[in-house]
């Protein structure tokens, strides 16, 4: 691999043929000149809740000629258009085009639960000019599915219009919708009632008739007109908090409070990783959802949506995985993840939403359909992922914070989420394995849960219940992570934790003796309803040598084949290799590349000694974000080739960007390369770098460890060894040059 992808013109832009802005609940997605077209699912999203169907600014009937658009942060956009002078006259004016004589208007805007708008005309010609202002504006409260399909839900929309004195008028849409509904014994009547209130201040009066909003502008030369717009929303009658800058406060204090990556300039790609790492911090904390900050002893906690423009909302399995990831940046969101987990456990039998008592819940939608019980994804527990990781995070968290009152209420949470995998997801396998039992439930509940995700090695689609090998891996990993977290916290716990850690072994030998294929010197990718390996070969087991089940006389094969070229594209590690008859490089599940994945592959290889392989993929990833827009890795992209064939890898259409496990990613991949291993139970923390030579040194600040925080410079020697030193530090920290002496295993 060469340097010149940094210095390419290569720049791609995920849904490049939208734009978008977002803070909290709030979404605005728009076409390329800032307009909200009728169709498709462009609008002003909140609360996955179209409550602006059609936004687009007119002068005299037609549109102004669109100049620039742009985001400045992720929450804020500014945008130009120009247009001329309807008095303009060629007969005494050389040129009359818009871009000779400019009246300009600008449009500032920022969203969160709602929007505001700066808007400002100035007139550049020395012609005084009078003329029509529009903005049509419409509002449908659609549900996101019903942008490409039907509409379901059925309400009454009330539109008002109030004219104050002077300049001040407002516009509101109210809507109301009922459902009943009938589903595997769930049933009832449930309401929707949501709302967009518009103020506008202007200088000169403003009408509304027909779904427009005109204003009469009178300019001399140089002269300028504004007007301010405010919509607030509404949610069950209540309205939402308009944009304010709190949530940038809350923003800059996490940046603040959280750790630092700095390096020296270089010739290098030192920089490209430094923008890449910092960009994802910034999308990081741009995903998070106010409305679900805590508080806990260490101090604020916040967990992010699963990505935008999308994925709005509170996703069990993401919010776990990436606050894991970004372990090492701050605890914040993972203390939030486990916290609100904790308030989302399953409690009793209910099919239609997949639902058993001790289950984490998957997704909690707010769209209308969701409220209104049309599908059951407002409260739907249809993963595997979350009861299976929750314990294994905490065992990072107490790692990390070495804090028994903060962790210790979490057990009874991670003991449930066990308790509900041995129950309702081992079979008599004594394997784990996942089935839908609604209606309208996802078919595939693992990390891969797309409905074609898991294929037989001919192709076929593999019939559930089914179970991925990685499964297995986070139950193993999850056991054996509690039961360290027991043997310090409820030291008295001693039968429990040692049968956590029997268990554990004995799923561990299953493990090994019946995935294991000689013959591809790797481990099957699940096992199928009639207790057979399915024999492809893909991602799946990068996972398990994340939680060490796999065998040490295995582990190098394994990570070997991971790295094969039918798997490693150039970019990532592909979901499913290149060989297979069902790989489709553009498919969401079977043959894309997930930074998300491809992060904690980093940190398997690593735990392998496995450094120039870690290092390899490590740069493939650095790489990839260096291809695309702000050095932000997306949610996927597409499994092509690193070669003269294929220059960048295609897009995945439909990808979130930022995606809040992408944007994750990059912390986990340092802590990796670092070999950070916190013990801040025993105020130790151990590190162990294996710097490659393109990235010779970093210096990381403000790194906590239980109450202490460290300054460190990282660098790589001459000789290819790598070095650190100690800058600064506050609070009791023993800083040791060595490997994790404590790696997890039912050995111990």
């Amino acid at each position: 691999m060469n340097d010149s992808i940094h210095n390419s013109l290569i720049r791609l832009q995920p849904r490049g043929d939208c734009h978008s802005i977002s803070q909290g609940r709030t979404v605005l997605t728009t076409a390329l000149d800032g307009s909200v077209q009728p169709d498709g699912d462009q609008g002003l999203w909140v609360y996955q809740t179209r409550m602006l169907s059609r936004y687009r600014w007119k002068v005299n009937r037609g549109a102004p000629t669109f100049s620039s658009l742009s985001a400045i942060e992720q929450h804020r956009d500014f945008a130009y258009y120009i247009f001329a002078p309807a008095e303009c006259d060629p007969r005494k004016v050389p040129d009359c085009g818009a871009a000779q004589q400019s009246i300009e208007l600008r449009i500032a805007r920022t969203v969160g639960e709602g929007m505001s708008e700066e808007v400002t005309l100035t007139n550049f010609t020395q012609i005084e000019t009078s003329f029509e202002l529009r903005l049509e504006v419409a509002a449908d409260f659609a549900d996101p599915s019903e942008t490409s399909g039907p509409r379901k839900q059925k309400g009454n929309l009330t539109i008002a219009w109030k004219a104050e004195r002077g300049s001040n008028h407002t516009l509101s849409f109210d809507y109301h919708a009922r459902h009943y509904y009938r589903h595997q014994g769930d049933s009832g009547t449930a309401c929707l009632h949501r709302g967009i209130r518009l103020e506008v201040t202007s200088d000169t009066p403003s009408g509304y008739r027909g779904g427009k909003i005109r204003f009469r502008v009178h300019l001399k030369p140089g002269e300028v007109w504004s007007a301010a717009l405010r919509w607030t929303a509404q949610l069950d009658g209540k309205e939402l908090p308009p944009p304010s800058h709190e949530g940038d406060r809350k923003r800059q204090s996490f940046r603040e409070s959280s750790t630092q990556y700095t390096a020296p300039a270089g010739e290098n790609l030192t920089l490209s990783v430094l923008r890449t790492v910092n960009q994802a911090a910034t999308d990081l904390s741009a995903l998070r959802l106010f409305d679900l900050d805590g508080k806990d002893a260490l101090g604020p906690t916040w967990i992010p949506a699963a990505g935008e423009p999308v994925y709005v909302g509170l996703f069990g399995r993401d919010i776990l995985f990436s606050s894991r990831e970004a372990a090492s940046l701050s605890t914040a969101p993972m203390r939030g993840a486990l916290a609100n987990l904790d308030h989302h456990i399953g409690s009793k039998i209910d099919d239609w939403r997949d639902e058993q008592p001790g289950r984490m819940v998957h997704e909690l939608h707010t769209s209308p359909l969701a409220v209104m019980n049309y599908t059951p994804h407002g409260r739907y527990y249809g993963t595997v992922s979350g009861s299976i990781f929750y314990p294994s995070l905490l065992s990072e968290l107490w790692r990390w914070t070495g804090d028994k009152e903060l962790v210790r209420p979490m057990i009874a949470p991670a003991l449930r989420g066990i308790e509900w995998a041995d129950k309702y997801s081992r079979d008599e396998s004594h394997f784990y394995k996942y089935q839908t039992r609604s209606s309208q439930g996802e078919k595939n509940q693992g990390w891969k849960d797309s409905g074609d995700a898991i294929v037989h090695a001919d192709g076929s689609q593999v019939k559930d219940p089914l179970g991925t090998c990685e499964m297995q891996a986070y139950v193993y990993g999850s056991k054996i992570g509690l039961a360290e977290v027991l043997s310090w916290i409820e030291p008295g716990e001693k039968d429990l934790i040692k049968r956590l850690r029997c268990e554990a072994a004995e799923l561990k030998q299953r493990f090994n003796d019946f995935f294991w294929m000689p013959e591809e010197n790797y481990l099957a990718m699940g096992i199928d309803s009639h207790n057979r390996p399915i024999r492809s070969v893909a991602s799946d087991p990068g996972h398990c040598l994340l939680n060490s089940i796999v065998d040490d006389s295995l582990k190098e094969a394994v990570a070997r084949r991971l790295m094969a070229d039918d798997m490693f594209s150039g970019w990532g590690v592909r979901t499913l290799s290149a060989k297979h008859p069902a790989y489709n490089p553009f498919s969401y599940h079977r043959g894309t590349v997930w930074p998300v994945e491809n992060a904690m592959f980093v940190l398997a290889l690593a735990e392998c000694h496995l450094y120039d392989d870690m290092n390899r993929l490590a740069r493939a990833i650095f790489d990839s974000a260096a291809l695309f827009q702000y050095h932000r890795l997306p949610e996927l992209f597409c499994g092509h080739s690193r070669d003269d064939a294929h220059p960048f890898p295609a897009l995945y259409p439909r990808a979130n960007s930022p995606q809040a496990w992408s944007a994750a990613g990059p912390f986990l991949i340092l802590q990796a390369m670092l070999g950070i291993h916190p013990h801040a139970f025993r105020k130790t923390l151990f590190l162990d770098p294996h710097l490659p030579d393109w990235l010779p040194e970093i210096r990381l600040g403000r790194l906590r460890v239980a109450a202490a925080t460290v300054d460190i410079h990282f660098c790589r020697e001459a000789n290819g060894n790598s070095s650190f030193e100690i800058l600064a530090q506050q609070g009791e920290l023993k800083v040791v040059h060595a490997p994790d002496p404590g790696k997890r295993s039912s050995d111990e």
